[in-house]
């Protein structure tokens, strides 16, 4: 089982997060779209306030486990600490992406730059491979040496003294709802969630959907009129090309 789930994942790997939002949601009429989430209704995939920081390293994928961040709260005392993040990791089966929510006073949001070397290196130390989070980070000459990708809301710095206020919680980033253990799928492009046990089925519906891209673009790089791009369409190829 492991095996197999292993060359699942390595499959995924292979494809653009692109094609993974359209196996999964975007094109409902597709017979290869899951239709895993209404694809304007539900927050299911990044928005265009993250950015990819290593957009050379490919796709990454991983299960997701999920924390809060924010400035300390002397009513919460303090309960949670940095490793509480680590063994959610740990627990989590492996590869994992961290998904950080960031919630800071306005002022502070786009200063806080929050993960940097220590932290990512001990995150890589049991097993997770990258990191999603609406606020910043920092030490991105430091981070790319280690091959862990991060989608960001951008890159500072410093910060201050900071918290960590709910380890494994529902969390929303960058326009993409997520609850551990769902399968997150990212490349420069940004990231998708899906369920872990359709990844079967997405790879599966994503490899025959790039196949039909294929044959669509062969089609069109030859055709010289108008009247040849419209031949060279066709109902399967309008409902799946990327535009």
């Amino acid at each position: 089982m492991a095996d197999n789930r292993d060359a699942i994942f390595a499959g995924l790997r292979k494809i653009d997060t692109p094609t993974i939002t359209n196996v999964v949601a975007t094109y409902p009429k597709n017979p290869l779209c899951l239709g895993l989430y209404n694809p304007w209704t539900e927050n299911w995939y990044t928005d265009s306030s993250i950015r990819c920081i290593y957009p050379e390293m490919g796709p990454v994928l991983g299960h997701a486990v999920t924390c809060v961040y924010g400035l300390p709260d002397p009513n919460y005392g303090g309960r949670l600490t940095f490793m509480d993040v680590v063994d959610a990791l740990d627990a989590m089966p492996k590869p994992t992406i961290l998904v950080i929510q960031q919630k800071w006073p306005p002022e502070l949001m786009a200063k806080a730059g929050l993960a940097g070397e220590i932290m990512v290196t001990s995150m890589l130390a049991v097993g997770c491979v990258g990191m999603v989070s609406n606020g910043p980070s920092r030490d991105v000459d430091a981070v790319r040496k280690l091959g862990f990708q991060m989608l960001l809301g951008g890159v500072s710095a410093g910060h201050g003294e900071m918290a960590v206020q709910a380890v494994n919680v529902p969390v929303s980033v960058g326009g993409m709802d997520v609850a551990p253990g769902d399968l997150i799928h990212m490349d420069e492009n940004g990231a998708v969630k899906f369920p872990a046990d359709r990844a079967a089925q997405v790879l599966e519906n994503a490899e025959k959907m790039l196949a039909g891209e294929a044959e669509h673009l062969a089609r069109l790089r030859a055709a010289k009129t108008a009247a040849e791009v419209r031949a060279a369409g066709g109902a399967y190829a309008a409902r799946v090309v990327k535009t």
